[in-house]
């Protein structure tokens, strides 16, 4: 493996760690199109940075897309709470014309200039270790690794720091309220974090990456854990797993870097959506399953109890007739007198059915709720 081979995946690490933290509470919050809102908004600011300083070299465009971040943040803010649209369709309105008026600008007055719109959306990871951070003649290793390592330190500082009100304030608002927090300041804090987060991995993965690795693994680890500091680590290590595979993946295919990362993202969240133990669309299904059957043979108990002293329970409890009795197609019978008799809830005889202890208790519980 070669030394650049090593930086990429080294930065592909870092980002996705950097930006699973902040993605965790986006999806709790319900907010992950914000994410995809701030990393294609701050093109504004790195473009009119630009014409104020005149460079694509000057971190003020840094400071400019960081800035434009939080108006990003501010303006969605502004139009939900006029009540006229939803907070998802203010996202929709906001940041399509933001990144629109940029694109405008590029086109029209940057036109010579290294602004490249399709590197901005896919981002190439493969040639951010030719960036180098070099003091008085050393050479450091890639500056994209050191930005986004800073950034990871700042996330998880503030994460350290700040973790009790983001958890009261992502669950109960009025509770944090209450408590003495402002969820207001709460909130611009997480925007904040977002929008240096999405800033620092503009330059090297692009906002398409961006918005994968902000969104996706914590969406994944959402489906996995009921815990919140469980689904932070598992974000970040889905996020670690997705960087390390996506890079593999592009190497084999000759593909694209970012593109492969985002698709590896996708790929463990549609196996989470799947079989995740309790929230997996298999696991789900076979509780609907389960439950279906345990009502039924709910349904059997409490009809045989019913039944049990009447002149005609000879009649009424015999298995042909509850198809009549319950409505019962013949298969669906079968399996339901059969799951009740190996739980020990009824006896059969010659087609007639009978309460067992266990059953006729578990029908007198069931019948009094």
């Amino acid at each position: 493996m070669s030394e650049a081979q090593l930086e990429i995946q080294a930065i592909a690490i870092v980002t996705a760690v950097a930006c699973a933290l902040p993605g965790a509470f986006l999806v709790l919050r319900r907010m992950a199109l914000m994410s995809d809102a701030i990393s294609h908004s701050i093109l504004l600011g790195i473009v009119l940075a630009f014409f104020v300083v005149g460079t694509v070299g000057s971190p003020l465009l840094i400071l400019g897309a960081a800035i434009m971040g939080l108006v990003t943040v501010v303006l969605v803010e502004a139009l939900a709470n006029t009540k006229r649209v939803g907070k998802d369709a203010a996202i929709g309105l906001v940041f399509p014309a933001l990144f629109s008026i940029a694109v405008i600008l590029i086109a029209r007055f940057a036109d010579d200039v290294h602004l490249d719109v399709d590197a901005v959306l896919l981002g190439e990871l493969a040639f951010a270790p030719f960036e180098r951070f070099v003091v008085n003649g050393y050479d450091l290793g890639p500056r994209a690794l050191w930005v986004m390592g800073a950034i990871l330190g700042l996330n998880v500082v503030g994460l350290a720091l700040f973790y009790k009100e983001l958890k009261v304030a992502t669950f109960d608002a009025a509770l944090a309220a209450a408590l003495g927090f402002s969820p207001i300041l709460v909130h611009y804090g997480l925007m904040s974090a977002v929008s240096v987060t999405a800033v620092g991995a503009f330059d090297a993965v692009g906002s398409v990456l961006v918005v994968a690795l902000m969104i996706a693994p914590p969406a994944t680890a959402y489906l996995l854990s009921d815990r919140l500091s469980h689904m932070v680590g598992l974000s970040a290590l889905i996020g670690v797993a997705s960087a390390i595979a996506g890079f593999w993946l592009a190497h084999w295919l000759d593909a694209s870097i970012a593109g492969s990362m985002a698709t590896i993202a996708g790929v463990l969240f549609g196996l989470a959506f799947l079989f995740a133990t309790d929230r997996g669309l298999v696991a789900q299904r076979r509780r609907r399953q389960r439950q279906r059957w345990e009502f039924a043979q709910e349904m059997l108990v409490v009809h045989l109890l019913h039944h049990e002293d009447l002149p005609e329970a000879d009649e009424e409890n015999r298995v042909a007739h509850l198809q009549e009795g319950l409505r019962w197609e013949g298969d669906f019978t079968d399996e339901v007198v059969g799951r009740a008799r190996r739980r020990g809830l009824i006896s059969e005889r010659d087609g007639l059915l009978t309460l067992t202890d266990v059953g006729r208790d578990h029908a007198r519980r069931s019948f009094a709720a």
